[in-house]
């Protein structure tokens, strides 16, 4: 998982300049769920994505989640993500990177998912992803789906 995050990063660090997409900005809310107990989730997002050819992106992605239940606190992400762009209005993707704890006595978590991107108009768009969150020191696992709308420039 490790190696995949570097591999993500590595790539949007890397990628041209001269071939910028777009800068995107986010607002999104769903559900996080484990051990049979399901919450409401609600954050915000800015990304940065890189065209890699007519068909591909790397992007990278810095966010801000809160678990809607007393006791929590935001949990700030750092994301790398590769994609295919399927025409010019939907994009597919993976994504992975880390979040810090969502919680004063939570552990921070790694973090992989999926998700697709479709275009509403030239500067906005909706998104539907999931998420897995992967922690230690025998604390289950979390997952997460959320949509989102953002707008793109």
């Amino acid at each position: 998982m490790k190696k995949l995050i570097l591999a993500l990063a590595a790539t949007a660090a890397f990628a041209s300049p001269a071939l910028a997409n777009e800068t995107r900005v986010e607002a999104r809310g769903g559900v996080i769920w484990d051990s049979g107990v399901t919450e409401d989730v609600y954050g915000v997002a800015l990304g940065y994505d890189f065209d890699l050819g007519s068909s591909a992106f790397a992007g990278v992605e810095v966010s801000g989640d809160k678990i809607a239940t007393t006791g929590t606190k935001v949990a700030f992400g750092l994301t790398g993500r590769l994609g295919a762009k399927m025409g010019t209005s939907t994009k597919l993707f993976v994504d992975g990177g880390y979040t810090t704890e969502s919680c004063d006595l939570c552990d921070s978590s790694i973090h992989a998912g999926v998700g697709v991107e479709q275009a509403l108009t030239s500067n906005v768009y909706g998104k539907l992803a999931y998420r897995h969150y992967f922690f230690d020191n025998n604390v289950s696992d979390s997952d997460a789906v959320v949509v989102g709308v953002g707008f793109k420039f």
